[in-house]
């Protein structure tokens, strides 16, 4: 529909993808949000970061937060310092999707992530009993282990990780 009516405008497409998410009554309506947010015009968008917490919060499963998570590591980009700051806010957060957002959020950065942020994220959430954050944990470890394996095992071996998220870390290494 996008490329078919030409509908590139970010406003435009922000406003169908908030209809979608809150109007929506089949999960379905809610995967065609994130793919409207997911689109070039808006990578990047700073503005987008209620609505990616919101997702969160209302969403308030695993499908939902990891793609929300993948548009925050599009902002860690475009907008380092206020993402920062907002990912290490979730970090802390009493509600766990918003937590696991924050902890998925630079998945896919490969050389780019920003290691002391992960671990200022993954430090106030390591002692959590929650499989998907423990998940999310080891998870997170596991996509920085491909370019940075020696940091992984350092931090591996110098925290207290569940034996999910130590397993889920070092499955590649």
């Amino acid at each position: 529909l996008v490329r078919e009516r030409g509908i590139s405008e970010p406003g435009v497409l922000v406003a169908a993808a908030r209809e979608l998410w809150d109007e929506a009554t089949h999960r379905e309506e809610r995967y065609a949000a994130e793919t409207l947010l997911a689109l070039r015009p808006l990578r990047g968008d700073l503005s987008l970061v209620p609505f990616h917490e919101h997702i969160a919060r209302t969403g308030a499963w695993w499908d939902h937060v990891d793609a929300a998570a993948g548009r925050v590591a599009d902002l860690h980009d475009a907008h380092p310092a206020e993402t920062a700051q907002t990912v290490l806010r979730w970090s802390t957060d009493d509600f766990l999707w918003v937590r696991r957002l924050a902890i998925l959020s630079q998945l896919g950065r490969r050389d780019r992530v920003d290691r002391d942020l992960l671990a200022n994220v993954l430090e106030p959430n390591l002692s959590d009993r929650d499989f998907f954050i423990r998940k999310a944990v080891g998870w997170s470890l596991r996509e920085v282990a491909r370019v940075h394996p020696d940091w992984v095992r350092a931090y591996a071996d110098s925290h207290d990780l569940s034996p999910l998220s130590r397993r889920e870390a070092l499955k590649h290494l």
